[in-house]
């Protein structure tokens, strides 16, 4: 009988609770190959439209232009990071600005109100799912230790209604529960070596659009001034 074979014939040999536990790693490893695919394409559209945002935003572009362009983007579903905060902002500046308000202050808070709730938002959604990738990380070898344990318990009771006990008396439910503890350490492997990686890209780009909405908020805070003077000259 070949490898896999008796590998798979060992797993059908396993104990009902240790079939469980096989099964609910199994299940764990899939849904987590599905978010670590999910968020690396996502992740990665997400930087490659902030450094496009980015270079356009700096091209000295109108910002009225940039954001009817934007909000074209927006209404095609191709919208993404960054640009979602140029927008929360523009937009809550210009709608202030339109309402009569001369209080340059008061433009600038609800503007950077505006913006911080677009941040967090963008935040969330290059978060997401990483809790779960990080719960399957520190849980799964646990888990398949336990089957583990319990198969290798339920071996040695079964050794109690023989007369000898030896190697191949046991060797093979022995074998049974250790596929447990290799299958949580391969669903928690790629599991914890995703999160950290995505959880510092999410962080870089969270940094980035911070730093994005205090530059775009200083070039508003100085339009807002120009046009006061502007005004009251």
């Amino acid at each position: 009988m070949n490898e896999p074979l008796s590998l798979m014939h060992l797993i059908g040999n396993a104990g009902p609770l240790v079939k469980m536990v096989m099964l609910l790693l199994f299940a764990a490893s899939v849904v987590s190959w599905v978010m670590i695919i999910q968020r690396g394409i996502y992740q990665m559209r997400a930087k490659s439209a902030y450094r496009a945002f980015e270079k356009h935003f700096w091209s000295g572009v109108d910002l009225t232009q940039l954001y009817r362009q934007s909000n074209a983007r927006a209404s095609a579903n191709a919208i993404e990071g960054v640009e979602n905060i140029f927008r929360a902002g523009f937009k809550e500046f210009t709608r202030l600005r339109q309402q009569g308000s001369t209080d340059p202050d008061a433009i600038m808070e609800g503007t950077q109100r505006s913006m911080k709730v677009a941040l967090a938002r963008e935040e969330e959604k290059l978060e997401a799912w990483l809790p779960f990738l990080a719960s399957v990380a520190s849980v799964s070898p646990y888990i398949g230790l336990f089957g583990t344990v319990w198969g290798i318990m339920n071996s040695f009771r079964g050794l109690a209604n023989q007369h000898q006990a030896t190697l191949a008396t046991v060797a093979p439910g022995i074998s049974e529960a250790l596929i447990a503890t290799a299958m949580g350490l391969f669903a928690a492997i790629p599991a914890v070596l995703a999160y950290n990686r995505f959880s510092a890209r999410a962080e870089y780009l969270v940094n980035n659009y911070q730093t994005f909405a205090e530059e775009f908020s200083a070039i508003l805070h100085r339009q807002v001034h120009s046009s006061k003077s502007n005004g009251q000259s």
